[in-house]
C-alpha cells in the first residue's frame, strides 16, 4: 500500500461514515492551541486506500516563533478484515483519534440486542428489565492498548483519559487506584500504521512492556514484564462480555469488569467497573440530559438512581463528534446482580426520547483468584 503518513499529536478525529466499506479521517483545527487548519481527506475502501488519495499525508503542526511546521509520523497499513492484530501493532483510533499500541487481545462475547437471535445460545433478561428479548452472544475481538499521553488532552469526546482502575490493597474498602492511558479497543476501531521511530508512543509503560525488534513485524515485541503483568492481573483486566443496543439511532455499548471484594463493617462489598459508549449513528444533533439506572442485587434489593447527565457532563452527539465514552463504578453487598436503564436524550427542537441501556450482569466468579497486582512488576 502506498504511503499515507499520520500526523504527530492528536490533531485528527476519525469518523466511520460507512461501517463496512469506508473510513473518513479529518484533521481538526484547534485555534486555541495554535493548530493549523489542515483538512486532508482519506477514504479507506474495503481493504485499503483508493489510488486517488493514496499519497495524501497526515501530519501535525507545531508552534514555532516564525510559524508552524508539519511532521510525518508513519504509514497507514491495510485494515485487517480477518484475523487479529499482534502485540506491538501501532494504530490510530477510528473514533477518538488517538495514537496507541496493542498490548494483547481479548476475546469477548458480544450481546447485540439489535440482532434478533434464535432461542438457543442466548442470554436471558434480568428480573424486571425492559423487554423480553433474549440475546445471542457472538465472539468479538478487543485489544488492551496503551494510549499516547501526548494525545490524551485532545480526546474531547471522552469524560476522562481512559484508565484501568483497581481496588487498593489495604483496609479501605472504597479506595481505588488507576493506571492511566490503558484502554480497550474493538477490532473495527483499529486503523493500523507503522513507524520508523523506536519509541513511537509516549507512555511510561511503553519501554517496560515492549522492546524494539526490527526483525519482527510489527517491530515491537512483548517483554517478560508485560507477560508477567498480564498473567498476574488477568482476572481484573479480563474483558468477557460486551452489551449493545440501539434506540432511534443512538447506540449504547456497555462493558462491565469485576474488580474484587472487600470487607466493610462485617459485610462483604463487591465492586465492578463499567465502561459506557454512546454513539450517534444518525445526522440529527442530540444531547444527553438525564440518566435513569436500576440496579438489582442478588440479595433481593432493587435500587433506582436518577440524575442529570453522566459523570458531571451532558455531552452533545453530532455528526462531527458522534461518540462519547465514560467509565464509572458500582458496589453491591451481594456477589452478583444486574443493571439496566435509560438515558434521556434531547433534540435541538427541545423534544426528548429515552435511549435504552442494555441489561448486563454483574458477576463475581473470580474471587478465588489472588488480589490484583496492579502496578507491580
Amino acid at each position: 500500500m502506498a504511503a499515507s503518513a499520520l500526523r504527530r499529536g492528536l490533531l485528527s478525529s476519525v469518523s466511520k461514515y460507512n461501517k463496512k466499506h469506508a473510513h473518513r479521517i479529518l484533521s481538526v483545527a484547534d485555534t486555541s492551541c495554535g493548530f493549523e487548519a489542515y483538512r486532508p481527506r482519506l477514504l479507506c475502501r474495503a481493504c485499503g486506500l483508493p489510488d486517488a488519495v493514496q499519497q495524501r499525508r497526515f501530519m501535525s503542526s507545531r508552534n514555532r516563533p516564525e510559524g508552524k511546521i508539519l511532521e510525518t509520523v508513519g504509514v497507514f497499513e491495510a485494515v485487517k478484515q480477518h484475523g487479529k492484530y499482534e502485540t506491538g501493532q501501532l494504530f490510530l483510533h477510528s473514533v477518538f483519534g488517538y495514537r496507541g499500541i496493542v498490548l494483547f487481545p481479548w476475546h469477548a462475547r458480544l450481546y447485540d440486542r439489535d440482532i434478533t437471535p434464535p432461542m438457543s445460545d442466548s442470554k436471558p433478561e434480568p428480573p424486571g428489565a425492559h423487554g423480553s428479548k433474549e440475546v445471542k452472544g457472538k465472539t468479538h475481538t478487543y485489544y488492551q492498548v496503551l494510549i499516547d499521553t501526548r494525545d490524551c488532552p485532545h480526546i474531547s469526546q471522552r469524560s476522562q483519559t481512559e484508565a484501568v482502575t483497581f481496588l487498593a490493597n489495604h483496609d479501605d474498602s472504597r479506595a481505588l487506584y488507576a493506571i492511566p492511558g490503558l484502554d480497550y479497543v474493538s477490532h473495527e476501531d483499529i486503523l493500523p500504521y507503522n513507524s520508523t521511530e523506536q519509541v513511537p508512543i509516549q507512555h511510561e509503560l511503553f519501554e517496560r512492556f515492549l522492546m524494539y525488534n526490527p526483525s519482527k513485524t510489527p517491530p515491537f515485541t512483548a517483554r517478560d514484564t508485560l507477560k508477567a503483568w498480564q498473567e498476574k492481573n488477568h482476572p481484573w483486566l479480563e474483558l468477557s462480555d460486551v452489551h449493545r443496543e440501539t434506540t432511534e439511532n443512538i447506540r449504547v455499548t456497555v462493558i462491565p469488569f469485576y474488580m474484587g471484594m472487600r470487607e466493610a463493617q462485617n459485610s462483604h462489598v463487591y465492586w465492578w467497573r463499567y465502561c459506557i459508549r454512546l454513539e450517534n449513528l444518525g445526522n440529527e444533533v442530540v444531547q444527553l440530559r438525564e440518566r435513569h439506572w436500576r440496579i438489582f442485587s442478588l440479595s433481593g434489593t432493587l435500587e433506582t438512581v436518577r440524575g442529570r447527565g453522566v459523570v458531571g457532563r451532558e455531552p452533545v452527539l453530532s455528526k462531527e463528534q458522534p461518540a462519547f465514552q465514560y467509565s464509572s463504578h458500582v458496589s453491591l453487598q451481594a456477589p452478583s446482580g444486574h443493571m439496566w436503564g435509560t438515558f434521556r436524550i434531547e433534540r435541538t427542537d427541545g423534544s426528548h426520547f429515552d435511549v435504552r441501556i442494555p441489561p448486563f450482569s454483574l458477576e463475581s466468579n473470580k474471587d478465588d483468584k489472588a488480589p490484583p497486582a496492579g502496578y507491580t512488576f
